[in-house]
């Protein structure tokens, strides 16, 4: 195999299994930096999620970035130009497709990245130096962009292996595979199992098409609930559908400036069970008007029911952002169900303002049952047990008529 500093006679670099791996083990190494940080910074704060421990949560961070930029340099510094040069020229002979200047501006933003960490690793500050931790706090950004999306420029540089695709059915043969999938969709024989999206950006759907107890695995190109979609294959399994259809390119993200690398510090908030709790140990109208108020509460600390009608809304801009048919309804109902919280959540608070203003306490009648009960004196004899009760002589006769000789 021609290695990575050897150029092909045309003058590009192949793509060889240090570049693939480079990237993938640098995304891995990362995932679990991340998670080893979460636990230590979650060990530095309290039940609300609020810092208690400065230096603790200092220190974590601290070891984070030093990991990080230890898994770069030993994963992505070598090839980090090379992958990005591979990738452009991938870029280049792909077909014309909306998500193109998308994936443009993230390997431009790559590159600059990687100058930056490269800079910083040519010049390192003193260890340990104030100088140090600002360095390392400015290269973080940049670790976390290779981290979230060096995944667009391994499968671009990747493209070349996966341009196999051909057309094994001719004209009048993809008419009458369409026409029966069409017919067992509107039966509800069309089972879709598996969508991705090619690299011209048409969705590709894998279904098994069944018709008198038999199932064929077909491929489909464009949305199955739009008209205009089409049979453009038929195999024997997965793996054989697999090796001649469009490869799949990475899918998208609901909001481009999302990091899972650089999360905003979460927002310190007090849980369901928490103020069911507050309910269930309160004595006085106001306590509980208190905790359901709590439930709608708004602003910068949202209660649940606000979170939930958040997590609706952010599910339905997901769904819409399939742009599919079963997408678009989908976004309806849930945008729907938020409405319906949003109401819900303006009932609970009015109820819960009309309930602490009752000015009222739970009746005395209401007393506490003991959870310790007394132990008896030491001299204090134990209690009689009861007799036990004598069999009737009908059971002896029959358990002795029933014995066995």
């Amino acid at each position: 195999m021609t290695p990575a500093s050897n150029p092909t006679p045309d003058g590009s670099v192949p793509v060889t299994p240090e570049l693939e791996d480079g990237a993938r083990n640098f995304r891995l190494r990362m995932a679990v930096i991340d998670g080893e940080s979460e636990v230590a910074l979650d060990m530095a704060c309290d039940r609300y999620g609020r810092i208690v421990h400065a230096g603790a949560a200092a220190a974590a961070r601290a070891h984070r970035i030093k990991a990080a930029v230890e898994a770069y340099t030993t994963h992505l510094a070598p090839h980090a130009d090379t992958l990005l040069d591979a990738a452009r020229r991938a870029l280049d002979e792909l077909p014309p497709a909306r998500h193109l200047a998308g994936w443009r501006a993230v390997l431009d933003g790559l590159a600059a990245s990687a100058a930056e960490i490269r800079r910083a690793l040519d010049r390192p500050a003193a260890p340990g130096s104030p100088a140090e931790r600002a360095q390392n706090s400015a290269l973080w950004p940049h670790l976390a962009a290779w981290a979230d999306h060096s995944f667009i420029a391994s499968d671009l540089a990747d493209q070349n292996k996966h341009r196999h695709h051909r057309a094994p059915l001719t004209d009048e043969e993809q008419r009458m595979w369409t026409e029966r999938a069409q017919a067992a969709r509107q039966r509800g024989e069309l089972e879709l199992t598996e969508s991705w999206y090619a690299a011209d950006g048409q969705p590709i759907t894998l279904a098994h098409l069944i018709e008198n107890d038999d199932s064929t695995l077909v491929a489909l190109r464009g949305d199955p609930d739009a008209p205009g979609w089409q049979v453009i294959g038929h195999y024997a399994h997965e793996y054989e559908a697999g090796k001649v259809l469009p490869a799949p390119v990475p899918p998208g993200v609901l909001r481009a400036d999302v990091s899972r690398f650089n999360r905003p510090a979460p927002v310190p908030e007090g849980s369901l069970q928490e103020l069911i709790r507050d309910v269930v140990e309160g004595q006085t109208a106001g306590d509980a008007s208190e905790a359901l108020l709590g439930a709608v509460q708004r602003g910068y600390t949202p209660g649940p029911m606000v979170r939930l009608q958040e997590l609706l809304e952010t599910g339905s801009q997901f769904a819409s952002a399939l742009e599919t048919v079963q997408g678009r309804q989908i976004a309806a109902r849930l945008s729907a169900l938020g409405r319906q919280i949003e109401f819900l959540t303006r009932e609970v608070e009015e109820a819960a303002e009309d309930l602490g203003a009752t000015v009222a306490v739970l009746p005395p009648h209401r007393t506490p049952v003991p959870r310790v009960r007394p132990r008896p004196a030491v001299d204090t004899a134990p209690p009689t047990p009861p007799p036990r009760a004598s069999r009737p002589p009908a059971t002896a006769k029959h358990r002795e008529s029933t014995r066995c000789p």
